[in-house]
């Protein structure tokens, strides 16, 4: 049902902004929890990542920084215009953007640097306004408006969606982001909202959401059926409640054990022995402080995830490197490992 009213909101969303400079829409990815086969509560929000291309007359450079860590600080979205000139004689349109002379063409139809950037940077909070306001408009002419009640929901960086059934007042949430891909990777440059609350509205911060989505594809893409990683991932997601485990230290443990135990031995018959293995590799990370991100320097990701060189060639990155710093954090973490495994 999400996947199919974004489909349709989405072609009506390019149709709109088809003649203009603002960014070309592409097909939304679902990414998140729910998408990946597993939810920790009954209302979670659908996760959908809708990546951008440049419009006609744009580059997009994605530019990370100089210090080659990853993933990298504060990454931006740099927005050159390019000469069209040969193409558009070729196609009859004798505007190009770099080169027209004609001031009321440049200011009845903006270049994407005086729309969404500041500076020559592609800005995350004018994206997320912009989309907001089409939606707006488009929401009116979809045949789903009918059956559903649409509001936005307070989102800088982002667009937040609530949907209410008319009849039944049953609520839909969806929230959608913007991507910029990476090279030709499954790395995203991401609007999603960050902890660095702080951070600019120009920066982009690299996202793993579909390389993470296509590793927990990855039994299914080899044939394997009724797979127990999803159902575990379930089963964690609400004994975590009120622990000071976040969801995703669980959710990095089980992408280390579903490339390093066979896909066999994760039917759902062996669901319990999972269980087990999960607790155990989280106790050993616990001792020796020490919990690797799955996508930095892992010689063991599956090759048909499409990483750029730098994260295969990156130092592994320690998730909990806060365990090594501070002893009493330590001490807390082993205590509600404790509670945990009795739960």
């Amino acid at each position: 049902l999400v996947e199919g009213l974004m489909s349709g909101l989405l072609q009506v969303l390019s149709f709109l902004s088809s003649n203009t400079y603002f960014p070309r829409l592409q097909r939304a990815i679902g990414v998140g929890n729910v998408f990946e086969g597993w939810s920790s509560c009954e209302e979670d929000t659908y996760l959908l990542l809708v990546p951008m291309k440049p419009p006609r007359g744009h580059i997009f450079h994605v530019e990370l920084g100089t210090n080659r860590v990853m993933p990298a600080r504060n990454p931006h979205i740099r927005v050159e215009l390019k000469c069209m000139c040969t193409q558009e004689q070729q196609d009859g349109d004798t505007q190009c953007i770099l080169h027209c002379e004609n001031e009321l063409s440049r200011r009845e139809n903006p270049s994407l640097l005086h729309t969404l950037c500041t500076g020559n940077c592609l800005d995350a909070q004018k994206t997320a306004s912009w989309f907001q306001q089409l939606v707006t408009e488009a929401w009116v002419g979809m045949p789903q408006s009918g059956v559903y009640d649409l509001m936005l929901l307070p989102s800088s960086r982002t667009c937040k969606l609530q949907l209410t059934n008319t009849s039944s007042t049953e609520k839909l949430f969806i929230e959608v982001l913007f991507g910029v891909q990476q090279d030709n990777t499954d790395i995203f440059l991401c609007s999603q909202n960050t902890e660095a609350t702080l951070s600019p509205s120009t920066t982009w911060p690299q996202s793993c959401a579909v390389a993470e989505k296509k590793l927990f594809e990855y039994p299914a893409r080899n044939a394997m059926q009724n797979s127990s990683h999803q159902n575990c991932l379930h089963i964690f997601s609400r004994i975590l409640v009120g622990t000071g485990f976040p969801t995703y230290v669980i959710k990095t443990v089980v992408m280390h054990l579903l490339t390093t135990i066979p896909l066999e031995n994760w039917h759902r018959r062996f669901c319990l022995y999972r269980l087990d293995d999960i607790l155990s590799y989280l106790r050993s990370c616990l001792e020796e402080k020490c919990l690797n991100h799955y996508f930095l320097g892992n010689k063991m990701v599956p090759d048909d995830i499409v990483l750029p060189q730098a994260f295969r060639s990156a130092s592994p990155l320690n998730l909990f490197q806060h365990l090594e710093q501070d002893p009493n954090a330590h001490s807390q973490a082993l205590k509600e490992f404790r509670e945990l495994r009795e739960r």
